[in-house]
């Protein structure tokens, strides 16, 4: 039988690998340290996305400092004059506690965002928000246009809500997915997701405005590259994203080939609950870290 010293110690270095695969994908704690990562991705040609990193929240105190939190990063980017967009997750401003009170509170940070010319993307959460998050995308995109959605590939009803994101033209980032659905909503067979994610993004190339093509996934990203060749569709009309410290060198390669390239860019002090939440959501999730920390 294991004595407690010895039980402590491997729960310290648990944590210590834990940390050191948070922190790998993590641009800091502060605006200040996640501008400097922006920076040196601009300088390397490649653009980015800032996330303040937190979610799920229950209380309207902590709402309103995650919406101060977004007007501050906003102020920053405007007076650093380092481009970048900014993402943000809805239950973290307000949903699950009213939905017309996270509505306000997006009204202001976009309408912040506005003035100072960047663009916000809501970020696409668990099958239980995606309705709700859709319902106040396209209310606060009837006043701003600075705005874009997320979408997921796994979920059966993601080709649906792309056909109605086309008919308004608007701004979509396409990605796999990467919380634990039921089988009766979800795809679960990784070819099946491949199969469409491909076919979404055809929808989002031919009728779609700017598509965001979101995945780490080489099959994907080729053809990606092979479809906009054979279909004659410029490089700047769409762009690939991908994680922070997830495949920089891949790219770096796609920038240097001339795609519109950009970094999610995750930073905050809610980075070691947002890893464990999302090791513990699926297993996938924590094989997808593990490899890429040392894939490139």
């Amino acid at each position: 039988m294991r004595n407690v010293n010895e039980s402590s110690r491997e729960g310290s270095q648990e944590m210590k690998l834990l940390t050191r695969m948070a922190k790998s994908f993590v641009a800091g704690e502060t605006i200040e340290e996640a501008l400097q990562v922006v920076k040196k991705l601009k300088d390397k040609g490649i653009m980015s996305t800032m996330d303040i990193l937190g979610e799920s929240v229950e209380k309207q105190e902590d709402a309103d400092k995650a919406v101060q939190g977004y007007l501050d990063l906003i102020a920053a980017i405007s007076k650093s004059g380092i481009e970048s967009h900014v993402s943000l997750k809805l239950t973290q401003m307000g949903l699950d506690i009213d939905d017309e009170y996270c509505y306000d509170n997006m009204i202001k940070i976009v309408g912040k965002a506005k003035e100072d010319d960047i663009f916000v993307r809501f970020d696409m959460e668990g099958s239980p928000h995606t309705q709700r998050t859709l319902d106040i995308f396209n209310r606060v995109r009837e006043r701003y246009d600075n705005v874009g959605i997320v979408v997921q590939s796994m979920l059966f009803r993601t080709k649906k809500d792309i056909e109605e994101l086309n008919k308004i033209k608007a701004k979509v980032r396409l990605c796999k997915g990467a919380y634990k659905e039921p089988a009766d909503i979800a795809y679960k067979k990784m070819q099946d997701i491949r199969a469409s994610f491909m076919e979404q993004a055809e929808m989002l190339f031919m009728d779609g405005i700017y598509p965001a093509i979101a995945t780490h996934d080489e099959k994907l990203i080729q053809w990606t590259k092979d479809y906009a060749t054979k279909n004659d569709i410029p490089l700047h009309d769409f762009e690939f994203q991908m994680l922070y410290g997830i495949r920089p060198k891949t790219l770096q390669k796609l920038a240097e080939e001339g795609y519109n390239s950009r970094v999610y860019v995750p930073f905050g002090t809610h980075w070691l609950p947002y890893y464990i939440r999302r090791l513990r959501e699926r297993k996938e999730n924590v094989w997808f870290l593990v490899k890429n920390l040392f894939k490139k």
